[in-house]
């Protein structure tokens, strides 16, 4: 087995009196597409600036590539990260942005920059400040797979697209991956849209990782069960109860399930699969039922 792309030991990341990561532990293995989820504020965004060198943990380590990230020209010039409201010089036109990271990333495909300026409908030309929201967001992603790099992080990458022009990026970076695999992390609330091409989760909520799993096992790790109140509940108590609604007598439930535990349908219980967003939404208000602070974010927009 090839070594990870990137690991990160005991990582604590305080910044005055907040801590935005808790001894955070996790390996990022190599040509796969990792989902980095989360509510706002969850400390996506830090792991991820962590990762690429732009700040440096207060406890434990990171090793990207074998070697520390931060002011490691060796490692930096592997990573390409295509930040949320991506900024660029005043000046820059579109392509003034593409010819930039030409030279930055030593693996740079311009055929891949220019069909995706094309499937994008992207002016060359225009001025970057004069350009919609989504058409920012799309010069983002086009030097994100253009680049090449060996890891590639996309933190909330798409803002101001629209569906269509959001199922473009994901189609385009399932074909770009087939063609050449490399380490995709993306940092993404739109959890729904994107559950089907990830290939590992990480969970993380106030700062803690709560989910750190391939994506296949998370798909088969909770059910949603319906039933009578008392019987999800005496159900419930044999796994590991996530979230729990009621209505006069009946109950509905999203479970975690424990190995050698009873069937739903040994209780009477209609079962359904948990889709993605559900668990995480689930674990996130589990993990915050043990907070005094109730979080203000809405969870749908689950973390950065």
């Amino acid at each position: 087995m090839s070594a990870p792309a990137a690991t990160v030991h005991d990582v604590t990341m305080r910044f005055r009196d907040h801590t935005a990561l808790d001894g955070i532990s996790t390996a990022i293995e190599q040509d796969g597409i990792t989902g980095l989820l989360g509510r706002n504020g969850a400390g996506k965004t830090t792991l991820m600036q962590l990762l690429t060198g732009h700040r440096v943990p207060t406890g434990g380590g990171i090793e990207v590539f074998g070697a520390r990230p931060y002011e490691n020209d060796d490692v930096l010039r592997r990573i390409c990260f295509i930040k949320e409201g991506q900024r660029y010089p005043d000046h820059f036109r579109v392509r003034d942005a593409l010819d930039a990271a030409a030279l930055v990333f030593p693996d740079w495909d311009a055929d891949t920059a220019a069909t995706l300026l094309r499937d994008f409908e992207l002016p060359a030309k225009r001025p970057i400040k004069k350009l919609s929201r989504g058409m920012n967001s799309a010069v983002g992603i086009i030097i994100g797979l253009a680049s090449r790099a060996r890891l590639t992080l996309f933190d909330e990458p798409y803002a101001g697209l629209d569906v269509v022009a959001r199922h473009l990026f994901y189609d385009r970076l399932l074909a770009d991956y087939a063609e050449r695999p490399r380490t995709i992390v993306i940092s993404t609330h739109l959890i729904e849209e994107i559950s089907d091409l990830l290939e590992r989760v990480l969970l993380i909520d106030r700062g803690r990782l709560l989910l750190d799993t391939d994506a296949e096992s998370v798909r088969s790790s909770a059910v949603t069960v319906r039933g009578p109140r008392e019987h999800v509940r005496a159900f419930a108590a044999r796994h590991e109860l996530l979230h729990e609604q009621t209505l006069a007598g009946s109950g509905r439930a999203v479970v975690r399930l424990r190995a050698g535990g009873e069937s739903p349908e040994t209780f009477g219980l209609t079962a359904a699969p948990t889709d993605l967003q559900e668990l995480v939404v689930a674990m996130s208000l589990a993990t915050a039922e043990h907070h005094t602070r109730t979080p203000t974010d809405d969870l749908e927009e689950v973390p950065r």
